[in-house]
Parts: structure tokens; C-alpha cells; sequence
């Protein structure tokens, strides 16, 4: 498969003719004319960016750099008072998100959409979808779908305008159950959270899986291992797509093309950028940081310069397939996953990812780090396929001393590694996986 669904329905948003190529000229000066829109759209409408964008909405953006002028939108101004962000009245509003953060006490986040946000997020579903299946195909949807305008209702409907049946099942609590399901309805797709994904995969009755049934898959929701991605492949033959998205940007930001070595951004209806994480800098393609977007076309509540706590970085090279299209490199974590060690070294669960995953029992995984006195204690338990405990343990901790930050604190006596077993392991479903850092608490 070549070139990338995504740009002819892009040419299409900026008023490109089907015959002409995209240009990154021609897309930029579409993103600047719908940055200028949005800025005094928000300002006027919105009271929270009416208050914040005092004295800089009247800057003329005379091109895209000089955006990062402007003041960054965060998960904490959200949760302050959503309201102060809606630019529409509350009648106007067709769906409203509420997103919960795991493990704190803080506020929800309450995102607000019209029906015509909704709309565009179906319309890249649909565009984004096209180069994983083909008319008549079946598409298993391993996410929440149960009430209208939710991510799995919105890909149902983007898929139904391909002449696809989305199959909404929701998140995986029984895998026996779901890959019976598979054979049932006779899938061709499966869409959703790669350790999911990984315990299908692993369970005893995926080899009862017709041989080529599953062609290809779609992880989304959370940060995708490249263990993770080269098991599935090699269990089912599959091309595993990657899509990158959340809540704040309408569900969809980015999907992966054929070639699979990348996302190719959704440019017509968001604006990207990777900034510094600490000075909040704008840095070059190639060079890691925090994603930040603005919302381009979105009436109920536009963002601008959100800081998604997402780790990536923008691909200096153009994608094989041939687009104008920007890439951004899959996402390697979050900005507040990534730990300082006693010993100084800094941990992500990235890097336990690569080294854990590969084990062919391991299903799952929980970290948890505490700590007293300047040295730091890992516990980590583990959810397995039926193999030895004792061997699951000791294959476990070789593994985590592959992770050359903790094989250092090991060696320097800054971290001790606790008791690894699959004993104390409990499933809890959740979307954004993290190292757990109780050495805060512990301080309280």
C-alpha cells in the first residue's frame, strides 16, 4: 500500500483540486489563515481565552512560528472551569467527555463537542480507516462504544461510509470471549489498547484463529510498545496501524499510512508542535519534546497550544509512501511517566516496556517505585500466561536488569528490586499506563 489515506481528504478540507498535488506551501498557508480564525474566534466567544489572550489576540500572526508567542493551554486550566472554554451556548453542545485521571483525587477534564466537531472526528475515521480495510470487511471495536457520539459510535459510523460493519464488543475483560467472537462474525479487524490486544494474542485459543483471519489491527489510546506491535504481527500475520489521538483533540490526530513508520497528522483540522518541556521552546524536526496542538476548525470548544504531556518528535525524513504530510514518530511516553531515581539516572515505562514485553508469558505488567532514606524500591507484578511462577519471576528480573538505568541503580545500591511475581498482580483497566510513584506520599 502506498501514499496516505489521509491526503486526498486533506486536499479536499483546503480546496485542493484531486488532480493537483498537496504542497507543504499550500497546506501551511491553510493552517495559518484557520490559526488566525481560531485565535479570534476563541478570543471574542471564549471567556477563557478572552482573559488569557488579552493584549496578545490582537497580534497579527504574520506566519506559523509566530504562534509559539502565544500561551500555552493546559489539562489544569481545563479542569478549573470547562466552561470558561465553551465559545457556543450549552444547547449547542451535542456530547460531553468526562475524562477521570487514574490514581489522583484531582478534577475531571469535561470536553465539549457539537454536532459538527463530532462530524470531523467521523470523517477522519473514515479516511483513516480506508487504508486498513476494504468494503465489506468486518471491524471488531475493542473500546467503548455503548452510548452516542463515544470513540466506538464514531468509528462505527465512519466505518459504515466505507461499506465497512464496525462491530463495537468494548474493552477486553474475557479474551476467550472475544476471540470466540472473532471466528463468529468472521472479523478481518481489530481496533484497540495494545496490552488488550497482547493478551488476545497470547491466550490459548488464538491459535485456534483461522490462519490470515485477522489482517490487520489498530492500536490506539495509549503508548504503543514495539514489542507489542512485533508480537501481533508475527501471531497473526498481521499489518499493525498505529493512531494517535486523545479526548482533547477530537479522538483523532494521527494514523499510520502502509509503510507503518509514523503518523501522519490530521493537518486540516489540527495544528502541531513539539516543544521543550521545560522551557516550553519550540524545537526542530528530529529533536525530542512535548506535543502541543491547536484546534483548527472546532466550534464548541477550540484549543489553543494544548500541552498534551505526550512524548514525540516530528520525522525530518518524507514517509516512503510520498506525502506532504508531517510525521510524528509514535509516541515514546508521557513527559510526567518518566522518573528521577535516587541514583540519578530517570526511568520511563518505555524502557520496561521493550524489556518485559518480549517475554512470551507475560500478558501484563503493574510498577510501582517507593522509596526511603536516598534509595529507591521497585516492586513490579506481573500478569502471566500458566507457566512456573518461580521461572516467571527470575525471567522477570533478568529482563529488568536489561533496562540499563535500573541495572545501574542495582549495581550502585541506590534501587533495590522487591519480590517480582505474578501473586499480587490485579487487571484494572485503565487507558494511560505509568510507573506508580509512591515516594511523594511517603513524604507527606
Amino acid at each position: 500500500m502506498t501514499g496516505s489515506p489521509l491526503e486526498p481528504w486533506i486536499k479536499g478540507k483546503i480546496g485542493i483540486p484531486a488532480a493537483e498535488p498537496l504542497t507543504r506551501a499550500a497546506l501551511e498557508s491553510y493552517q495559518l489563515e484557520k490559526l488566525r480564525e481560531t485565535i479570534e474566534y476563541a478570543r471574542s466567544r471564549s471567556p477563557f481565552y478572552g482573559a488569557l489572550l488579552q493584549g496578545e489576540g490582537g497580534v497579527e500572526l504574520a506566519s506559523l512560528a509566530d504562534l509559539a508567542r502565544l500561551p500555552f493551554t493546559t489539562a489544569a486550566d481545563l479542569r478549573q472551569d470547562e466552561l470558561r472554554f465553551l465559545c457556543v451556548s450549552q444547547g449547542e453542545v451535542e456530547r460531553v467527555v468526562t475524562i477521570r485521571s487514574s490514581g489522583t483525587t484531582a478534577p475531571p477534564k469535561r470536553l465539549h463537542f457539537t454536532a459538527s466537531d463530532l462530524e470531523l472526528t467521523v470523517d477522519f475515521f473514515r479516511h483513516g480507516m480506508s487504508g486498513l480495510v476494504r468494503p465489506g470487511e468486518r471491524v471488531l471495536i475493542l473500546m467503548p462504544g455503548e452510548l452516542p457520539g463515544s470513540v466506538g459510535d464514531l468509528l462505527v459510523r465512519g466505518l459504515a461510509r466505507l461499506g465497512v460493519e464496525g462491530i463495537v464488543h468494548g474493552l477486553v475483560r474475557d479474551a476467550g470471549l472475544v476471540l470466540a467472537e472473532i471466528v463468529a462474525r468472521e472479523v478481518d479487524c481489530l481496533v484497540g489498547l495494545p496490552v488488550q490486544l497482547l493478551a488476545l494474542a497470547r491466550h490459548p485459543d488464538a491459535s485456534r484463529l483461522p490462519e490470515g483471519r485477522i489482517r490487520s489491527v489498530l492500536l490506539s489510546a495509549d503508548y504503543v510498545p514495539g514489542a507489542i506491535v512485533r508480537e501481533l504481527s508475527a501471531v497473526w500475520g498481521a499489518a499493525v496501524f498505529n493512531h494517535y489521538g486523545m479526548t482533547e483533540m477530537g479522538l483523532g490526530g494521527g494514523v499510520e499510512c502502509g509503510r507503518l513508520c509514523g503518523y501522519h497528522l490530521r493537518e486540516a483540522d489540527l495544528y502541531f508542535e513539539v516543544v521543550d518541556p521545560e522551557s516550553g521552546r519550540p524545537l526542530p524536526d528530529g529533536e525530542p519534546g512535548e506535543v502541543v496542538f491547536t484546534t483548527l476548525t472546532r466550534r464548541g470548544m477550540p484549543l489553543i497550544r494544548y500541552r498534551t504531556g505526550d512524548l514525540a518528535r516530528f520525522l525530518p525524513e518524507p514517509c516512503p509512501c510520498g506525502t506532504a504530510l508531517r510525521r510524528l514518530e509514535r509516541v515514546r511516553g508521557r513527559v510526567a511517566g518518566e522518573l528521577q531515581l535516587a541514583g540519578g539516572g530517570r526511568l520511563n515505562i518505555a524502557e520496561m516496556d521493550e524489556a518485559l514485553f518480549p517475554l512470551p508469558f507475560l500478558l501484563d505488567y503493574q510498577a510501582e517505585l517507593s522509596g526511603h532514606h536516598g534509595r529507591d524500591h521497585l516492586d513490579v507484578t506481573v500478569e502471566t500466561t500458566a507457566v512456573d511462577g518461580a521461572e516467571a519471576s527470575l525471567a522477570v528480573r533478568r529482563a529488568l536488569l536489561e533496562v540499563p538505568v535500573l541495572r545501574a541503580s542495582v549495581a550502585d545500591g541506590s534501587l533495590e528490586l522487591g519480590e517480582v511475581g505474578p501473586d499480587a498482580f490485579t487487571r484494572t483497566i485503565t487507558i494511560k499506563r505509568t510507573v506508580l510513584d509512591r515516594r511523594k506520599e511517603q513524604t507527606c
